[in-house]
C-alpha cells in the first residue's frame, strides 16, 4: 500500500468503514512490523466489538466503561496473537479472547480476599470435578482422586480447595449455631483465640502432662495441629471426621488444657 493510500485508510474509525482486503493488509502489516501505531489502529477499530461483548455483561454491578477496558485487554492480546495467514475472521478469533478477559475480571473481583489467580482457576477446577467424580463414583471423591482429575499435585489441590473460603468473607462477630449450648458462639469464639493464660507455662513438661489427660482423639487433634502445623482439614482427613468435628474437639481440648494448667 502506498503511504498516501496508506494515511486516507488511516482516518476511518470503524471496522464496518473497512473493505475486507484493507483489514487483511492492515494486519499484515502489523505481523511485519509489530509497529504499536498499526496496532493502536486495529484497536480503534475494533472498539465496537469490544463494546458488544462488555455490554453482555452489564448490570452484574460494574460499569459498562470498565468492562470495555478490561476487553482492550482481550483485544490487544488477539491482534498480537492474531495470524492472517490461516484465513479466519478477526472478530470470530478474538471473541473468545475478549469475553474470557472479562469473565476472569469478575471472577477477581467476587474474591474477598487477594488469590493468585492460578489458584482460583485450579478451585473452580477442583470443585467441578469433584461434583463428576460424586455423581460418577457414588461417594465424595478423594483429594487424590480429585487431583489426578486436574492434573494437579495432592498438596496444590488441598491448598486451592482450602482457599475457596477466600472468595467470600464473614464477620467474626457473626452469630453461629452451635449444639450444646445455651446461645449461639459468634465466630471468634467459635475459632477461638490466643489464651494468655498459656504463656504463664514454665516447663514444656506441664503441657505435656496436661495434654496426656486428654481423651486419645483430643490428644491427636492437639498434636497434629499444634505440633505438626497441620490444617483442620488435613487433621480431618487423617482422622476420617468432618472439619467441623475437629473444630469442635479442638476448642473442647484446649478448654480442657486450660483448666488443667490452672489448677
Amino acid at each position: 500500500m502506498r503511504d498516501n493510500e496508506h494515511s486516507t485508510v488511516r482516518k476511518k474509525s470503524s471496522v464496518a468503514e473497512w473493505t475486507d482486503e484493507e483489514t487483511d493488509q492492515l494486519f499484515r502489516e502489523y505481523v511485519r512490523t509489530r509497529s504499536r501505531k498499526t496496532r493502536d489502529q486495529l484497536v480503534i477499530m475494533h472498539q465496537n466489538l469490544v463494546r458488544f461483548l462488555a455490554g453482555k455483561f452489564a448490570n452484574r454491578g460494574e460499569p459498562l466503561e470498565d468492562l470495555v477496558q478490561v476487553g482492550v485487554i482481550g483485544l490487544i492480546n488477539a491482534i498480537d496473537r492474531f495470524d492472517p495467514e490461516r484465513g479466519t475472521k478477526f472478530s470470530t478469533y478474538a471473541t473468545p479472547t475478549i469475553v474470557g478477559e472479562i469473565r476472569r475480571h469478575f471472577r477477581d473481583k467476587a474474591w474477598s480476599l487477594k488469590v493468585p489467580r492460578r489458584l482460583q482457576e485450579l478451585n473452580l477446577a477442583a470443585n467441578k470435578a469433584a461434583e463428576e467424580l460424586s455423581q460418577r463414583l457414588g461417594h465424595p471423591p478423594t483429594i487424590q482422586e480429585i487431583a489426578n482429575q486436574v492434573g494437579a499435585s495432592e498438596e496444590e489441590t488441598l491448598e486451592a480447595i482450602e482457599l475457596g473460603n477466600a472468595y467470600d468473607t464473614v464477620s467474626l462477630d457473626s452469630k453461629l449455631p452451635y449444639e450444646g449450648e445455651s446461645a449461639p458462639l459468634t465466630l471468634a469464639e467459635f475459632v477461638g483465640d490466643l489464651d494468655s493464660s498459656l504463656q504463664s507455662i514454665e516447663t514444656y513438661g506441664d503441657l505435656k502432662q496436661a495434654v496426656d489427660c486428654l481423651e486419645p482423639r483430643e490428644k491427636a487433634i492437639i498434636y497434629y495441629r499444634f505440633f505438626k502445623d497441620m490444617s483442620q482439614t488435613e487433621v480431618a482427613k487423617r482422622l476420617n471426621i468432618s472439619q467441623m468435628h475437629v473444630s469442635r474437639l479442638q476448642q473442647k481440648a484446649l478448654k480442657r488444657l486450660k483448666e488443667l494448667l490452672s489448677a
